[in-house]
């Protein structure tokens, strides 16, 4: 099987100079990294890493707040890497993007001003079964303290991906809020989000705001903010080639400048007197203080990497990943004594594999996985609702990128088949509640 856009990933891998790591204290004996946990986080290009030492050590200054040369300079490049996000997403405004230490704190934003300043006792908020934590406990602080009512659209075991089937019993006039993953990080399948906007908005309240995570879909695929018709989106940088501590918030501008800030501070006021302060307008109402200047500017170039000629661009890095998480989910579907999660082979889902194996635990796949150059991801990644719903306390996690080649799928079958063998039999399976497993993923 030959990939069409293979060239894709052997041209770019000597960007990311972790991917030359070897694996293992013995040089004679250490193995070739193949690094399978791109949706945890992305490794960086080398563009990305000399853009924050550059910053650091031509740069550094604080923005916005002087007229002397470095901060002028810092302030170009920080303010450069909004109207790159604005570009990516193609949102109407750079206005509308504001930076965020990532999309947790961006979907807190979120609840914490628009959310309690508008959701009111008996109102209610829809989110779904396969969303992350970051998803859930916003909104889950929220209604609790607004007497809000959180529904649910709930996983359809068949087909791996949301039962939308029920969303037309949950939509009311009182639905105020729907916050939807665009693509799961567990089960890999992208969600129909053309169809969730026009049932919402022809069902919910007609103030309803509709937000969606997509922490897995702005660094795969394109993205238009505009051709969505959601309200906010929300992505982080460090799984886009960015550093971490960065992300953004998109929103409509009128909606933003209506809301209540998040913080109090610098940076973040008109006018402030004893007795009272007035508000900027976004995107400064909501980045009070010092920002993370470094990270943004980083987040900046990963984003000029992305779309620079070698990579060739959002719709080249979605075609070649298509193709490769085929590839993978065929080759995946193959290796016996595994279950994967998500939809099957056939469907169109992102390059992740989620999978439980029959008699060995996660954790000690990772393990030995690791000892053979291997890291994939164990535990229940953020999402424990969606395992309780599929009977498992955690799953294995294999997660793409553009970065990665056909070779390394088969080399990593070929491993993954060793260490089932080997470890096959040790009565290791993850049925039942296995708490005290990986607390942190």
């Amino acid at each position: 099987v030959e990939l069409e856009e293979a060239s894709l990933a052997t041209t770019v891998r000597s960007h990311f100079p972790i991917l030359s790591t070897k694996i293992g204290e013995d040089p004679s004996s250490a193995k070739d990294l193949i690094y399978f946990d791109s949706a945890a986080t992305s490794q960086k290009p080398s563009y990305v890493i000399d853009a924050l030492s550059d910053y650091y050590t031509t740069l550094n200054s604080n923005v916005h707040r002087g007229a002397h040369t470095l901060s002028q300079k810092a302030t170009t490049k920080y303010e450069a890497a909004r109207d790159s996000i604005r570009s990516l997403i193609n949102a109407p405004s750079r206005n509308e993007i504001i930076f965020t230490s990532g999309a947790t704190e961006a979907i807190n934003l979120i609840a914490s001003t628009y959310g309690r300043a508008n959701i009111q006792q008996g109102d209610e908020i829809i989110i779904s079964e396969l969303e992350h934590h970051s998803n859930i406990v916003p909104w889950q602080i929220l209604a609790e303290e607004k007497g809000a009512i959180i529904q649910y659209i709930p996983l359809d075991p068949r087909t791996g991906c949301l039962d939308l089937s029920v969303l037309p019993t949950l939509l009311s006039s009182n639905t105020k809020i729907v916050s939807i993953q665009h693509v799961s990080n567990v089960m890999a399948c992208i969600n129909p989000i053309d169809d969730i906007v026009t049932l919402t908005r022809s069902i919910a309240h007609p103030s309803v705001k509709i937000i969606l995570d997509a922490c897995q879909s702005v660094p795969h695929m394109p993205v238009d903010v505009q051709q969505l018709n959601v309200d906010f989106i929300v992505a982080s940088g460090h799984k886009m080639c960015g550093p971490t501590g960065i992300g953004f918030l998109w929103g409509n501008e009128d909606v933003l400048n209506d809301m209540p800030p998040y913080m109090g501070g610098g940076e973040m006021i008109d006018e402030v007197y004893m007795d009272r302060s007035t508000y900027a307008k976004a995107p400064a109402r909501f980045e009070a203080g010092t920002p993370a200047i470094a990270q943004a500017i980083g987040l900046g170039a990963a984003i000029d990497y992305l779309n620079s000629e070698e990579v060739g661009g959002m719709p080249r890095v979605y075609k070649y990943e298509k193709e490769l998480a085929e590839y993978f989910m065929k080759r995946m579907s193959d290796v016996e004594g595994i279950t994967i999660l998500g939809p099957g082979v056939g469907v169109d889902r992102a390059a992740i594999v989620s999978f439980v194996c029959d008699d060995v635990h996660p954790s000690d796949l990772s393990t030995f996985l690791d000892m053979e150059g291997v890291a994939i991801r164990a535990g229940h990644h953020c999402c424990q609702p969606l395992h309780r719903a599929l009977g498992y306390s955690h799953s294995a996690r294999a997660s793409l990128y553009f970065y990665n080649t056909k070779e390394e799928v088969d080399q990593f079958i070929e491993v993954l088949r060793d260490t089932l063998k080997f470890l096959g039999g040790g009565g290791g399976g993850i049925g039942g509640d296995d708490d005290d497993f990986v607390p942190f993923i």
